[in-house]
C-alpha cells in the first residue's frame, strides 16, 4: 500500500510519521508546495516542535517516510490520499469571521481529479464543516474519466504539545464513510492502516456527516469548559474564592470530571476558536440562531478573559503602564509547542502596547521574528516591543512580569534574583496559575493569579 498526504503541517507531518513508524510495510509520502517546509522536514531541524517527533521522523525518514514537493507524483502512485491542508476562518465575503475558507480543500480536489489515473480513497484530515465531503465528491465526479473515488472523514484529535503521545495511544480513531458497499470497503482499508497499532475497539466508524461534525463539537465542548471555568474565575476574584479550589471540588464529581477546568488567561491554538465560529456559522445557516448565540458566547468569554488580564495589569500599576517595562514570559499558546496561532499572548501584548508600555517578550521556542509579526503584522515594527533571549534578560529592570504560557522552566526561575533586578514595587501576574504566589509574596512581589 502507498499513502500520500497533501499538507506537511501540524496535522499531516506528525500523523504520517506515526503511520510510517507503526506500519513499516506502508510507503508514506508527505507532499507540500511549500519548499521551505519540506526542506525543514528533510533536515535536522523540524518545522514544528513536538516532544518526541524528531525521533519518530528520523527513524523512518528515507525508509518508508518521504517528504517531497512532488504533489502530482504523490497523488498518482497513492492508494489512499490524506488531505491535511489549512482551513482557516474566512476573512472576506459571506461568512467572514465565522465560516471556514475551503479554497485549499477545493484546490486539492481539483488537482486530484486532474492528476489521478487510478481510483483512490480520499481521506479528509483537515478540520472542515459538515457536508464538505459532498463538495469533494462533486468536484471529483465532474472532472474525472470514469475513475471511482471513495471519500472518508478521519478527523484528528491531537493536542499540540502531546501530539506524539496522542498518536501512539489515541482515545479513539474516528472514520466516517458512506454506508454503501464501496464505502464500507474504503472504511475497512483505512481502519486496517490504524489497526497496525490501535486496538480495533478504539476505531469508531460512523456516517460521513457524523464524523465531520464530531470534530467541531469535540473542540467546542472542550473550549466551553475552559470558558466556563474562566467565567467563574472572575467571580472568584470578586468574592475572595480560589478558582483552583472550586475547580478541584467540582472536578471530583464523576459527572463533571477534572479535565479542562484549569483557569487561565484564555485558550488559543489553531482549532478551538476557528471550530466554534465554524459551528456558529453552520447553526446560523441552518436557521438555529439560539444555538449559534450559545456557542458564540464561548468565544466572547475567552476574549473577555484576555482583555480582563491586560486591564488588571494596567489597574495594578496605578492605572498607567506608559513607558513602563512589562516582561511577558511565554508567547506560544501552550507549552511544548512553538505554535502561536490565536495565542492569548498576542492580545495581551497588543493591549499593553496600546497603553504605551514597553513590552519585552521571552519564549523558549518561538522565534523573535514570529513574535513581532504575530503582534504587529508582517513587515511592521514598534520600538516599544522587543524580544529577549532569556527570561532573566526580559525581567531585568521591569516594573511587572506577566506569565502567559505554562512552560515548565517558568516554575523554577530564580524569582529572588529576578525581584532584585526589577523596579519597585515589583509586580507579577500569573496568567496560568503555575507559580506559588505565597512564596513570591514572601520575596516581596505584589502578585496576582487567575481567580485568586
Amino acid at each position: 500500500m502507498k499513502i500520500c498526504c497533501i499538507g506537511a503541517g501540524y496535522v499531516g507531518g506528525p500523523t504520517m510519521a506515526m503511520i510510517a513508524l507503526k506500519a513499516p510495510d506502508i510507503e508514506v509520502n508527505v507532499v507540500d508546495m511549500n519548499t521551505a517546509r519540506i526542506a525543514a522536514w528533510n533536515s535536522d531541524t523540524m518545522p514544528i516542535y513536538e516532544p518526541g517527533l524528531e525521533d519518530v521522523v528520523k527513524q523512518r525518514r528515507g525508509k518508508n517516510l518521504f517528504f517531497s514537493t512532488d504533489v502530482h507524483g504523490g497523488i498518482q502512485k497513492a492508494d489512499i490520499i490524506f488531505v491535511a491542508v489549512n482551513t482557516p476562518t474566512k476573512t472576506y465575503g459571506v461568512g467572514a469571521g465565522r465560516a471556514a475558507d475551503l479554497r485549499y480543500i477545493e484546490s486539492v480536489a481539483r488537482t486530484i481529479a486532474e492528476v489521478a489515473t487510478t481510483s483512490k480513497i480520499i481521506v479528509e484530515k483537515s478540520t472542515i464543516p459538515v457536508k464538505t465531503a459532498e463538495t469533494i465528491k462533486t468536484i471529483l465526479a465532474a472532472n474525472t474519466r470514469g475513475l471511482k473515488f471513495s471519500v472518508l472523514s478521519n478527523p484528528e484529535f491531537l493536542a499540540e504539545g502531546t501530539a506524539v503521545a496522542d498518536l501512539i495511544n489515541p482515545d479513539r480513531v474516528l472514520i466516517g464513510g458512506e454506508r454503501t458497499p464501496e464505502g464500507e470497503v474504503a472504511i475497512k482499508a483505512l481502519a486496517d492502516v490504524y489497526a497496525h497499532w490501535v486496538p480495533r475497539d478504539r476505531i469508531i466508524t460512523t456516517n460521513l456527516w457524523s464524523s465531520e461534525l464530531s470534530k467541531l463539537v469535540a473542540n467546542a465542548f472542550l473550549a466551553q469548559r475552559i470558558s466556563s471555568i474562566n467565567a467563574i474565575s472572575a467571580l472568584c476574584e470578586a468574592t475572595g474564592a480560589d478558582v483552583d479550589e472550586v475547580a478541584n471540588a467540582i472536578g471530583k464529581d464523576s459527572r463533571i470530571g477534572s479535565k479542562f477546568l484549569k483557569a487561565s488567561v484564555g485558550f488559543g491554538g489553531s482549532c478551538f476558536q476557528k471550530d466554534i465560529l465554524n459551528l456558529v456559522y453552520l447553526c446560523q445557516q441552518f436557521g438555529l440562531p439560539e444555538v449559534a448565540a450559545y456557542w458564540e458566547h464561548v468565544v466572547q468569554v475567552n476574549d473577555y478573559q484576555k482583555r480582563r488580564f491586560a486591564a488588571k495589569i494596567v489597574g495594578a500599576l496605578f492605572n498607567t503602564v506608559a513607558d513602563k517595562k512589562i516582561a511577558v514570559l511565554g508567547f506560544a499558546f501552550k507549552k511544548d509547542t512553538n505554535d502561536t496561532r490565536e495565542s492569548a499572548a498576542i492580545n495581551v501584548v497588543r493591549d499593553l502596547l496600546a497603553e504605551q508600555a514597553k513590552v519585552v517578550v521571552y519564549d523558549p521556542k518561538v522565534p523573535a521574528h514570529e513574535i513581532v509579526a504575530d503582534t504587529l503584522g508582517k513587515g511592521n515594527s514598534n520600538l516599544r516591543l522587543s524580544v529577549a533571549k532569556t527570561a532573566a534578560e526580559a525581567c531585568e529592570g521591569a516594573h511587572a512580569v506577566a506569565i502567559l504560557t505554562e512552560w515548565d522552566e517558568f516554575k523554577t526561575l530564580d524569582y529572588k534574583k529576578i525581584y532584585d533586578g526589577m523596579m519597585k514595587p515589583a509586580f507579577l501576574f500569573d496568567g496560568r496559575n503555575i507559580v506559588n504566589l505565597d512564596e513570591l509574596k514572601a520575596i516581596g512581589f505584589r502578585v496576582s493569579g487567575i481567580g485568586k
